[in-house]
């Protein structure tokens, strides 16, 4: 028998599996289909982490599995290749996006190869390419053709010194997380995707879909829907007036105060009447430095200024109250408005406590001067008019029907879900195909001049302005206006990173088409995505904006159906044997380059699926490691106890059942530990007898494959068990088999377990008691007693009474 020599082995299964196309998806559209998806990864620099492969290796076991029951399996692979990080990554270190791009992918895979993930290399697609961006750009046009994209002046973080952009997580106390510089807020015109036109749909058509909880409940969250009023309070002596919007219009009679956003037009409209204006544009500028995040998330002090010179007038009783200004309060959420209710909102009453501001009951419960009493869902009304004593419910409807016929109200539905910012003034993304023009304003670049390519440039460096590189382009950002061929201006803001991978699930099944993003015949076939998994981190912007993006195509009679993904489940993290994220800083990275050297593809493979709850964190373990090795060592030496044999055993028959239904249920259930641990439990019967014949070993082998899948088919060959490995079927358990002949039972007396005893699984109560009496170290404890009573509950237990 010849080593083990898992390097010579995976390399010639890669190249086998590679040159005869195995796992490709084939075109015969009369099998069923299975179409397993990942989220395609961001071909960074720093390569594959050993938490790339747990997704993949997860899905690849289903993939493999589903391939031997009989299904025609699309498992694509491809690059979220645009993006921030090698844009910034190019202007350091002075090499072209896509120079390093394209080195990145390289290395990226060259990783997964060495993996022997079953993807259809086939089909690989790059959001960078041309021929792909074409599509994105096409989606793009029919967005704004159904008046779904537009432009708007949008406050965005803007690093003082990069002259770019960013994104709230890039801003990290005030400062630009990549260089340090001081970060402003600024106006900039933007494109936005009216994403909130489809929130209703978003949320209602998750009843449609198989998530697993956690991910409708993020879904939902992120939307915000919520039912209440739109009311307007007056700013007495003037026209103006503050909206806002509140689910508990019941608590207007507690409004003692109102909080606007610093960036609120009220401020500039009656800046002539404020009386401390310097006050309040200072700290104006002061919340300006702040993002989103730090403004709302990371406050611990309440801070603000009152606008002096003006006041609000509560309309559920006529009394003027104060108008302040907070960070708090985001003129992006809402109305950029709040009616502050301190005594039923904790964060309204920290802030009344600090400044000193009146704090009144209107729900009974609590004492309001100790703390807000929050829970108020069914409370009796008080102090608040005519509609006190009522219930919560009761008042809600009674206040919104007086609050609408005095025409200072009216109901609304509103969402926390914002309107898609989709604007970057950056070079590494997709040129947006608009050109402005004077006369016709912006026109659609025509469709046969798809894709608008992006110019190859030297400098991609952000401009002084904060315009995009592209916007020194001359020659390419002046045009011709396709309306009336006056002269054009080329837009040169370019798509997020998030475009691309909004519809690459749709580029999959049919990814080199030039007349289409997929064909009519490829999209009803392979769609909806059987199975998408992915980290919990993406299960709220990119599932809603591919989500949003798929609905809009199924209202356009693009695709043929509402949902993208039918199943969406989600991994844990792998952490360092620290127990804490993986990252260089503190040293704890693990390269599965080097796992894969060491110990092999298919270790690294199972020891990922071993490690733990598939969707839970856990630590790296290098003892966990080689254990795994030690395992595939031993599956290696089972062809030394081989012998003939083309029906299962007597003595292994129930055992091979059993591991056959436990391994097929856990990989459906993502329980892969379980499941590998059944078939290490295999493996040692198959020791201890001292012999496996060649059906238990095809099927053994088959159910280990999707696992480790180089060392299975190598044995396959060896054993000489008849063709090769990836085209043989799925084993087959019978019910009946996989019960148990005989079950231990535990025997009690008195309720106390004072033994056991191995009977029949089919025994009566009567013969499990004979057989209990018989051993004398039960029987002890009944002789000289009655029995008053016994209690069986079959399979589990028997319980004797005496006294």
């Amino acid at each position: 028998m010849k080593e083990y020599n898992y390097k010579e082995i995976e390399q010639k299964w890669q190249q086998t599996w590679d040159e005869n196309g195995t796992f490709y998806a084939s075109d015969d559209k009369s099998k069923p289909k299975f179409y397993p998806l990942i989220e395609f990864p961001y071909p960074s620099g720093k390569g594959l982490h050993v938490g790339h492969p747990r997704p993949y290796t997860a899905l690849d076991i289903v993939a493999r599995k589903r391939r031997f029951e009989g299904y025609n399996v699309l498992y694509p692979i491809g690059w979220d290749a645009f993006g921030l990080p090698t844009e910034n990554y190019a202007i350091k270190n002075k090499i072209h996006p896509a120079v390093v791009t394209e080195r990145n992918i390289a290395r990226f895979k060259s990783q997964l190869k060495s993996l022997g993930i079953s993807f259809d290399w086939s089909r690989e697609v790059n959001t960078t390419d041309p021929s792909y961006y074409k599509w994105t750009q096409w989606i793009f046009l029919k967005l704004f053709e159904k008046g779904l994209a537009y432009k708007k002046e949008f406050p965005i973080n803007w690093c003082t010194d990069c002259k770019v952009g960013l994104a709230n997580e890039e801003v990290v106390n005030g400062k630009c997380e990549r260089c340090g510089g001081e970060v402003v807020k600024k106006k900039k015109n933007q494109w936005m995707l009216k994403i909130t036109e489809y929130a209703e749909k978003l949320i209602k058509d998750l009843d449609l879909v198989d998530y697993i909880d956690r991910v409708k409940i993020q879904q939902k969250n992120w939307i915000g829907r919520s039912e209440g009023m739109e009311i307007d309070f007056k700013i007495n002596g003037e026209d103006e007036a503050l909206k806002v919007f509140t689910t508990r219009p019941d608590t207007l009679f507690g409004v003692t105060y109102m909080v606007i956003a610093p960036e609120h037009p009220l401020i500039n409209k009656l800046k002539d009447k404020i009386t401390n204006i310097d006050e309040i544009e200072e700290y104006r500028e002061m919340a300006n430095k702040k993002s989103d995040f730090e403004r709302t998330e990371l406050v611990k002090e309440k801070t603000g200024v009152e606008i002096k010179g003006i006041k609000a007038i509560n309309p559920a009783n006529g009394k003027e109250i104060p108008v302040w200004i907070s960070d708090y309060v985001l003129m992006t959420y809402g109305t950029g408005a709040i009616m502050a209710v301190p005594g039923h909102d904790t964060r309204d009453w920290e802030f009344a406590k600090k400044f000193g501001l009146p704090i009144i009951e209107v729900v009974s419960g609590g004492n309001v001067e100790e703390e807000a009493y929050t829970d108020t869902g069914d409370g009796v009304i008080v102090n608040s008019d005519f509609i006190n004593g009522m219930r919560v419910k009761e008042a809600k409807e009674k206040i919104s029907d007086w609050l609408e016929e005095k025409g200072i109200g009216k109901r609304k539905v509103n969402y926390k879900l914002r309107d898609w910012v989709f604007s970057r003034q950056r070079y590494w993304g997709e040129p947006i195909p608009l050109i402005y023009c004077e006369k016709c304003g912006w026109v659609p670049v025509p469709e046969e001049e798809l894709p608008v390519e992006l110019p190859d440039v030297e400098s991609y460096e952000p401009t002084e302005t904060g315009e995009s590189p592209l916007a020194n382009i001359t020659e390419w950002v002046e045009t011709t206006c396709p309306k009336c061929g006056g002269k054009g201006r080329r837009e040169t803001d370019t798509m997020p990173q998030w475009a691309g991978s909004s519809w690459y699930f749709l580029r999959y099944t049919d990814p080199h088409n030039d007349n289409e993003l997929a064909s009519k015949e490829a999209l009803e076939y392979w769609m909806p995505v059987d199975w998408y998994n992915g980290g919990m981190e993406h299960t709220t912007l990119h599932l809603l904006y591919s989500r949003f993006w798929h609905k809009f195509l199924y209202d356009l009679g693009i695709v043929n159906t509402p949902e993208p993904y039918q199943k969406r489940t989600s991994h844990g993290m792998i952490l360092g044997e620290n127990n804490e994220k993986m990252s260089k800083s503190r040293g704890n990275v693990v390269n599965p380059d080097d796992i894969i050297e060491e110990f092999g593809a298919d270790t690294l493979r199972m020891y990922e699926m071993f490690i733990g709850d598939f969707e839970k964190s856990v630590p790296w373990s290098q003892n966990g490691v080689k254990g795994c090795k030690r395992f595939l060592d031993r599956v290696w030496r089972l062809q030394s106890i081989i012998v003939d044999g083309d029906k299962y055993s007597k003595e292994l028959e129930s055992s091979m059942h059993k591991t056959i239904k436990k391994v097929s249920e856990d990989y459906e259930q993502m329980k892969f530990n379980t499941a590998i641990s059944a078939l290490m439990s295999l493996t040692n019967e198959f020791y201890d007898l001292g012999k496996v014949n060649k059906a238990e070993m095809k099927a053994f082998l088959i159910l280990l494959n999707p696992v480790s899948p180089h060392i299975t088919e190598e044995l396959w060959q060896i054993l000489d068990l008849g063709g090769m490995l990836n085209e043989q079927t799925w084993p087959q358990w019978d019910e009946e088999k996989t019960v148990d002949a005989v079950i231990e039972v535990p025997i009690q007396i008195n309720g106390k377990v004072r033994g056991k005893v191995t009977v029949p699984a089919e025994a009566s109560k009567e013969e499990i008691k004979a057989k209990a009496l018989e051993d004398e170290s039960i029987s002890k404890y009944v002789e000289g007693k009655n029995i008053i009573k016994e209690i069986h509950v079959p399979g589990k237990i028997f319980n004797i009474v005496v006294k």
